[in-house]
């Protein structure tokens, strides 16, 4: 039986999944997006160029590849209409590359309201929401109300649209909140009239006809393992699941069809947002940490909070995911670093704890394990043999320790500052 092969983040997103898909792409056929919406940020550099991908499968620039956007993904037209302009200003026409799930749910211009009067409201205990209407919108998916591309080609749509548009102002009408859609509505109805030049599928047909033809899918995850909603830090996660879990639901294929699972992990841990973060850094190393790598949110420029890597929450998203084979990101920016710390294990209360716990909150305690630093520059290695030792230490610890190979080491953000092992 042919099967899928998966690639998601393990942290808190942002680790860099964006880079991986793009260097991974060369040996699949298909690319496609399972779950989340807008609120991926997934940063591509090559040829001088970059690219931030929100919607777009990242194996958009390969030429004979198919791109698809699965039923599982949430997509707002205006956003999706401005990447694709940005696309094709470098790679020409995808419009035969790209294919859309009928049954992915729209973002209305509504859902953007409700999500910002909502997060508005909440003041202090607010989540770090995007704002860009998500949530509203899986709400809306699992309420039964939502407006699916599908939609697009039907005679009702102005109607179905006009409909949950009014059903959004009557609940928008409970918040003290001043908005006015008027100006993004005209360019959302503009961006759903040019969607149409793209193909509309059943893409759970689709993957199952492309899986049997014996084509190479890759399965491209958005956000990270630790904001699924089931088994993130709820409630400050993101709207679905973005564990490996989530390729069934969010394209329509059977958990058999699973293959190899690659997941992404930083050096380091960095999160946007509000929510639990066990090794968060509030000094100068924390700082650094942000600094060097260039620590905000490809999607809202937001400053990422910093911290060591976190053992506890990667060997559980490892055991979710079902993970066979690990990518380590931004090795490269604690070059600098005397020492280099691990979290091990959890200090709660009187207990210590190395599972990840229902109650992580701020009252977790990291445990931490130190290693000397390379104390080297390794953006130039390029084979894992020129690696210093303590630097190899590190990764083949973390091998150790979660029973998985480390298979890719990004030392750089571009293409070829990568190792392969």
């Amino acid at each position: 039986m042919n099967k899928l092969d998966v690639v998601l983040g393990l942290q808190w997103g942002d680790e860099g999944k964006g880079k991986v898909v793009d260097l991974l792409t060369p040996a699949y056929q298909v690319i496609a997006r399972f779950q989340g919406g807008p609120n991926a940020g997934h940063s591509l550099v090559f040829d001088g160029d970059s690219f931030v991908l929100h919607t777009v499968p990242s194996g958009i620039f390969r030429e004979g590849s198919v791109n698809i956007i699965g039923n599982g993904v949430v997509l707002d037209p205006v956003i999706l209409m401005d990447e694709i302009s940005q696309i094709e200003a470098k790679a020409g026409d995808i419009s035969d590359r790209l294919l859309i799930s009928k049954r992915a749910h729209l973002i209305l211009p509504t859902h953007r309201m409700l999500d910002a009067a909502s997060e508005a409201a909440k003041g202090k205990s607010k989540i770090g929401s995007t704002l860009k209407g998500i949530g509203p919108t899986y709400m809306d998916k699992t309420g039964r109300n939502g407006l699916r591309v599908g939609d697009i080609m039907s005679g009702e749509f102005t109607q179905r649209y006009e409909a949950l548009k009014q059903k959004h102002l009557a609940m928008l009408a409970q918040y003290d909140f001043e908005f006015d859609i008027a100006e993004y509505e005209a360019k959302w109805l503009d961006a759903v009239q040019q969607l149409r030049r793209f193909s509309f599928i059943e893409s759970e047909l689709v993957a199952n006809k492309l899986l049997e033809e014996g084509k190479s899918i890759l399965a491209e995850g958005a956000q990270g393992s630790m904001l699924d909603i089931d088994f993130g830090t709820y409630p400050f996660v993101t709207s679905s699941n973005t564990m490996t879990a989530g390729v069934c639901t969010g394209l329509g294929v059977a958990p058999c069809r699973v293959g190899d699972v690659k997941g992404i992990f930083k050096a380091y841990c960095t999160r946007v947002g509000s929510g639990p973060f066990p090794t968060e850094l509030f000094d100068e190393v924390g700082e650094q940490l942000r600094s060097i790598g260039h620590e905000y949110g490809a999607t809202t420029g937001r400053p990422r909070r910093c911290g060591w890597l976190d053992m506890v929450a990667l060997k559980y998203a490892i055991m979710m995911d079902g993970v066979t084979e690990l990518i380590m990101m931004k090795a490269d920016v604690m070059n600098s670093f005397d020492t280099i710390k691990v979290c091990t294990a959890y200090k709660i209360g009187n207990e210590t704890v190395d599972h990840f716990p229902y109650e992580a909150d701020d009252k977790v305690e990291p445990v931490y394990k130190s290693f000397p630093g390379w104390k080297s520059d390794i953006t130039k290695v390029r084979s894992y043999e020129e690696f210093p030792v303590e630097f190899k230490n590190y990764v083949e610890w973390i091998e150790k320790e979660t029973g998985c190979p480390v298979k890719i080491i990004s030392v750089g953000p571009d293409r070829s500052e990568t190792v392969m092992r």
